[in-house]
């Protein structure tokens, strides 16, 4: 029952606002009450077919980074780059002291040489303790040996280039290259510094993050995602587990949604803590404007296609417990209508009910708008603008 009386006590005071603004104006507006009362500008609803959005804040994040480390230790010879520039997959960064692995190389080289001078001398050995054996002018025993000797040459000589293998990689990894294009952060270690390197622990050199595409990462409540598994179900709109739903994003100091993309994923179970669904956009980035760790907003479709009927908001009349809506009657007549709002479609107000599409609503002069007064109606119209594309 308060309730009751507190939503009355809000519709009388939005038009007793209303009715004394209208009021003040008076004696500016008796020539045309005269004729008819004032005039104002009235259009029907705009009948319209538009899709629901949903809005996130999140932040971008790189499709690739990755921590370039050392993988030899020695002293840093030379840096490539530049702090902060766009680098090239392939494209050398840095150089450790290459002089002690080149002597390894050459060594390994040489062990080999020597081995598989070993397997020859081994394996002719072995040929003629074959003719010998075959002649009885030889021993079982002696062939056995000598079969043996050239089993372990051949051994040594694939241990000698595994050897080898292991220098040219070591020597390899004293160049340090860019995995991918993207670009470098600053260097963590000067020119002369012992560089520590190893497969767990090697001295961090740098960063490099990818720059086209770039992801943006938001969270989405568990009332929204079963928002759109009920949606995916009944075939109003696909999952974006299964279809790459269109989405916009803007910055903080853009006012439309320039920029678009495409819903890449989202995750196999929601945070105990939060929950929460993590859900991840894709989007072109030619020019480099998203970076990694910036914030933005992001629309994502909340809805299938429905028809509507919308209006501007500068038709609709608020206080803190009703929405209002001037109608003219055939008469002149003004008639308040309480309606439900909607969201906000191409910069205007989606209304879920109060009125029909029929309806003549006061679009503009909406203060010389008395309810029960009448009022000289002047078409007008209502025009959509996109603002999402």
């Amino acid at each position: 029952m308060e309730g009751r009386k507190t939503n009355g006590i809000g519709v009388g005071l939005a038009l007793a606002i209303i009715a004394l603004v209208a009021g003040c104006g008076d004696k500016d507006q008796k020539p045309a009450q005269a004729a008819g009362g004032p005039p104002v500008t009235v259009a029907q609803p705009l009948a319209k077919k538009v899709t629901d959005w949903d809005e996130y804040t999140g932040r971008f994040v790189a499709v690739q980074s990755v921590e370039l480390r050392a993988q030899v230790s020695g002293y840093l010879d030379q840096i490539k780059f530049t702090d902060g520039q766009l680098v090239e997959k392939g494209q050398l960064l840095f150089v450790i002291d290459q002089r002690p692995y080149q002597a390894a190389l050459e060594k390994a080289q040489a062990d080999l040489a020597v081995q598989e001078s070993r397997q020859e001398l081994a394996a002719s050995d072995l040929v003629r303790a074959t003719k010998l054996l075959a002649a009885h002018a030889v021993s079982q025993e002696e062939y056995d040996s000598r079969a043996q000797t050239a089993r372990e040459t051949q051994a040594s000589v694939g241990s000698a280039k595994a050897a080898l293998r292991t220098a040219s990689l070591n020597l390899e990894f004293t160049e340090i290259r860019a995995p991918f294009a993207g670009r470098i952060g600053d260097r963590k270690i000067d020119i002369g510094n012992l560089v520590t390197g190893g497969a767990a622990g090697g001295a961090l050199l740098a960063t490099i993050v990818s720059q086209d595409p770039i992801y943006f990462e938001f969270e989405g409540s568990e009332a929204d995602y079963l928002k759109y598994v009920r949606l995916s179900q009944a075939g109003a709109r696909p999952s974006s587990r299964d279809a790459p739903n269109q989405v916009f994003v803007k910055l903080m100091d853009e006012a439309k949604w320039t920029h678009s993309g495409k819903m890449y994923f989202v995750d196999n179970q929601l945070d105990p803590n939060s929950g929460t669904v993590r859900g991840r956009a894709i989007l072109a980035n030619a020019g480099s404007v998203f970076q990694p760790g910036m914030f933005g907003r992001l629309r994502l479709i909340g809805s299938g296609q429905y028809d509507a009927l919308l209006l501007p908001d500068e038709a609709v009349v608020s206080d803190q417990a009703t929405k209002l809506v001037m109608v003219v009657a055939e008469d002149g007549t003004v008639t308040p209508h309480p309606v439900v709002l909607g969201p906000k479609v191409d910069g205007l107000r989606v209304i879920k009910s109060g009125v029909t599409a029929a309806d003549k609503v006061v679009i503009s002069g909406l203060t010389r708008a008395r309810p029960g007064a009448k009022v000289t109606p002047q078409p007008g119209t209502i025009t959509a603008t996109p603002d999402a594309g």
